[in-house]
């Protein structure tokens, strides 16, 4: 797991270690890192899978969310020995759990967009 960044703050569970909500966005939040989620739960990725399905994404911050999934745990990195060199990456054991939570996102988020076009419409 990698060093968190810090600035959690107080929970009202009474958690000294600071709210949960916050660590989870740490490690799952951000533009990029959702959206490589859900596509891992398809199957393995090559990083330039990635690159075709997210257009947006710069190559350098691909790189640095692809490495704080994996430092987290939520994801594997296979590496195969052969030139040119290829590289995988798949959920972990860890990385399935948060499965139902994307998904989850995947259903708010289509109900959030029906909502924003009627509200458009008026």
């Amino acid at each position: 797991m990698r060093d968190r960044k810090g600035g959690f703050g107080v929970c009202h569970e009474g958690n000294d270690e600071g709210c949960p909500v916050e660590y989870t966005l740490d490690v799952i939040g951000g533009k990029w890192k959702g959206v490589l989620l859900y596509h891992l739960m398809d199957g393995t990725k090559r990083f330039n899978e990635f690159r075709r399905i997210c257009p947006g994404i710069t190559q350098r911050m691909l790189t640095l969310q692809l490495r704080e999934l994996e430092e987290d745990g939520v994801i594997c990195r296979t590496v195969y020995p052969q030139v040119p060199p290829k590289v995988e990456y798949s959920l972990s054991d860890f990385g399935k759990t948060l499965i139902p939570i994307i998904l989850l996102m995947r259903d708010w988020g289509q109900e959030y967009m029906k909502n924003a076009s009627k509200a458009l419409q008026k």
